[in-house]
């Protein structure tokens, strides 16, 4: 069946995190379908170099411009173009090569190269997930406009959209995001005023960066997701719940208008559905683990504690009130949990953080993308005062 793609030019943005390294795994794998156009990373020179010698992409990005000599001296007889610092990004992803953008870079940091893409007419593997939390009105729109696929790689995402495949005319009734519950599933509150960050990126079933991480931790990780998957999949917030599932094997379900149930299975390995998303419409033969229900002779499924864990429900609020309050919400976050990774705010404290900004910030009903870059800004300065006064 594989002999039947056309071999696809993929740029990785976000080459160097837990996505991107496991993205090139799987195009290494798969090298007679997958060929690299572009890899960019924020920082890590070392790294970029050598996946660059490694891949021999068309070109590559390293975002912290103090590190461009480096980069482009230890490239300079590999026939590769380096650029370097934020614009760059939004520069390369428009090459006419490319077939398909992984943008698989961390928080607010990808909304700008993604648009850049879907305006270029670039399929988007979207493991970014909070370019649709900050705009996802205007991004779906604008995929729309140019005809563009936006395939989600976030395993609960891809797990629906593969739930949905053949579905087409069917109507959704509800769909069910499953959550981990992360390191501290079952703590009170009183457990956790003194959690820490060893603690809290201790993850019992993902290998993730921090961010993530900490984000599963709080479960704003589900709540950013839960705001994803209304854009993604054009739903109402009463058609979304969250199930807690510790073991990560059942990814996701859709539940459709006759009381019928689909869910997706499988081993917690994101590499399937970055394959997934990056092979669409075609399934890839690979030598993955495969699942096995003997070894899992138990599947449990709980109610998340919303009391403990404030951010599900601050995200539901702001993706009901709408506008710029997911962005706002968004922006919040990535601040209190660079505060929390640098023991500058507790672990309870960052949902009273997020909420307190929530509430102090400009709301806008209807926002550009000029409203979505401002407010961006506006949170940001709003949490880190807040932060300070602790």
């Amino acid at each position: 069946m594989s002999n039947r793609i056309q071999q696809k030019k993929v740029a990785v943005l976000g080459s160097s995190g837990s996505i991107g390294t496991q993205a090139l795994e799987v195009i290494e794998e798969q090298s007679h379908l997958f060929q690299v156009e572009v890899l960019t990373v924020f920082k890590n020179a070392d790294l970029l170099i050598s996946q660059a010698k490694k891949f021999k992409p068309n070109a590559v990005v390293i975002v912290d411009e103090s590190k461009y000599s480096q980069v482009n001296d230890a490239l300079f007889h590999e026939n590769i173009s380096v650029y370097s610092g934020a614009d760059a990004l939004e520069q390369v992803v428009q090459f006419k090569e490319i077939d398909i953008v992984l943008t698989a870079l961390v928080g607010y940091a990808g909304l700008k190269p993604t648009i850049a893409a879907i305006n270029a007419g670039k399929d988007i593997a979207l493991a970014n997930k909070e370019t649709l939390v900050v705009a996802g009105e205007l991004v779906t729109r604008l995929a729309k406009e140019k005809g563009v696929n936006i395939l989600p790689v976030d395993s609960e995402h891809s797990a629906i959209f593969q739930c949905l495949t053949g579905e087409y005319m069917n109507p959704i009734e509800k769909i069910i995001l499953t959550a981990s519950g992360g390191p501290f599933r079952g703590k009170s509150k009183d457990e956790l005023k003194e959690a820490t960050k060893t603690q809290a990126l201790k993850h019992p079933n993902w290998d993730m960066g921090a961010k993530i991480t900490i984000d599963s931790a709080s479960m704003m990780n589900k709540g950013l997701e839960v705001i994803e998957a209304k854009w993604l999949f054009n739903l109402k917030p009463e058609q979304i719940e969250v199930v807690v599932h510790p073991q990560s094997i059942v990814h996701s379900l859709v539940q459709f208008e006759d009381g019928s149930i689909k869910a997706q299975i499988g081993l917690p390995d994101m590499k399937l559905p970055i394959q997934y998303a990056m092979g669409f419409p075609e399934r890839i033969k690979n030598n993955f683990t495969r699942f096995n229900f003997l070894n899992y002779p138990e599947l449990t499924f709980e109610a998340p504690d919303k009391k403990t864990f404030r951010n599900l429900v601050l995200a539901f609020e702001a993706l009901e009130k709408g506008g710029n309050a997911p962005c706002v919400l968004n922006a919040a976050n990535e601040i209190v949990v660079g505060a929390f990774l640098e023991d500058r705010v507790g672990f309870l404290q960052m949902s009273e953080v997020i909420e307190q900004c929530m509430r102090k910030a400009t709301f806008i009903s209807k926002p550009t993308l000029k409203d979505y870059i401002s407010s961006d800004k506006e949170a940001r300065i709003i949490t880190k005062r807040i932060i300070d006064s602790l």
